[in-house]
């Protein structure tokens, strides 16, 4: 049995954080919502989204959550019940979203994804990651009901958050051939659907890569509207397949072996950037476009030295061993992973 969970609602505008009142009622999600968003965050869009969901009469309730950890998802989810919310809404970066992804899992209500930035596809997947799993990827959880994107707001954030979201886009065109390659030599279930819809947002993003360079409301909206549908191609696929790879284990292992060194998204770029190598694909495309965008492509450019990426070259296979890559095809040693970062200009 497959099955597809997808958001019901997409709504990419500008200023349209003003329309949330509006956009829930019309979702049906009930009457009582608990908001999780940064401090930051809340001074950015607080006032206009409290406004216009007391117009519609909501209840309300707020909070502040800190770092993404299992242990502050418990903390929302419990306040969820204390609250009586009907629904939660996740409104930031990838920690509140995933935060409020995984409590109202947890609570079994549905969420709205409002993301003011651009940095990665967990605006719309089902999966979350958070700290003190036990694993250094995402975990299952449910996708959001519904996802508002603002531009005008995405736009104003730091373009460095846009430049790992391209990244992370960038990403599925080795994620979509690992998952091919893993169809036939395992007999993994591979969705030709979500594979080309993953690999249709990778194209978006290297086609425009001269034009996301200036941030231009336009471009970032190409930049949202790409993730979004990356997100979707995993909730059609049932499964991250079509979005992660070999170039996420990469970034994982950097996590473990460099940790705070570059962006999640950042990282998945230069993965991609090797894999596509050892896949035979057009390593130098996809690092000409990363380049062209303003994303890092190398190491030291992350605050990363060159044995941290042979050390992670030679840590990503054993991150998740059920999952069939290029990497399994490669027995890559101390001196093929050194060669290998090197020829494609990682140092």
């Amino acid at each position: 049995m497959h099955v597809m969970e997808l958001p019901r609602k997409v709504v990419v505008g500008d200023e349209i954080i003003r329309d949330m009142g509006n956009i829930l009622e019309e979702l049906e999600v009930g009457a009582s919502a608990l908001i999780v968003w940064g401090p930051n965050v809340k001074k950015i869009v607080g006032d206009e989204l409290l406004e216009s969901l007391e117009k519609k009469s909501f209840k309300i309730n707020w909070e502040i959550v800190g770092p993404s950890t299992f242990q502050e998802v418990e903390r929302i989810s419990k306040l969820t019940k204390k609250t009586r919310a009907s629904f939660l809404i996740g409104v930031g970066g990838g920690r509140s979203i995933d935060i409020a992804k995984l409590s109202s899992f947890n609570s079994r209500i549905p969420f709205v994804s409002v993301p003011t930035s651009a940095s990665h596809d967990g605006i719309s997947s089902p999966f979350a990651s958070v700290k003190g799993l036990n694993r250094p990827y995402s975990v299952v959880a449910k996708p959001p009901i519904a996802i508002v994107a603002d531009i005008s707001v995405i736009s104003k954030a730091p373009f460095k958050l846009l430049e790992s979201g391209c990244g992370d886009l960038v990403s599925k065109r080795t994620a979509v051939r690992d998952w091919e390659l893993s169809h036939g030599k395992t007999g993994e279930y591979f969705g030709g659907y979500s594979a080309n819809l993953a690999l249709l947002s990778a194209d978006l993003v290297i086609d425009n890569a001269s034009s996301i360079s200036t941030q231009d409301q336009d471009a970032v909206r190409v930049v949202v509207e790409a993730l979004i549908s990356a997100g979707v191609a995993a909730g059609i696929a049932g499964s991250s397949r079509p979005c992660s790879g070999s170039e996420h284990l990469f970034s994982h292992a950097m996590d473990i072996v460099a940790p705070g060194k570059g962006m999640h998204g950042e990282k998945c770029g230069m993965g991609s950037i090797m894999m596509a190598k050892l896949h035979g694909l057009d390593y130098i495309q996809i690092r000409d476009a990363l380049s062209l965008i303003g994303c890092p492509i190398k190491a030291s450019e992350i605050g990363a030295t060159a044995d941290e990426v042979v050390k992670a070259l030679l840590l990503a296979r054993d991150i998740r061993k059920e999952r069939y890559t290029i990497l399994n095809e490669t027995n890559l040693t101390d001196e093929t992973a050194r060669s290998l970062a090197k020829d494609v200009g990682l140092f």
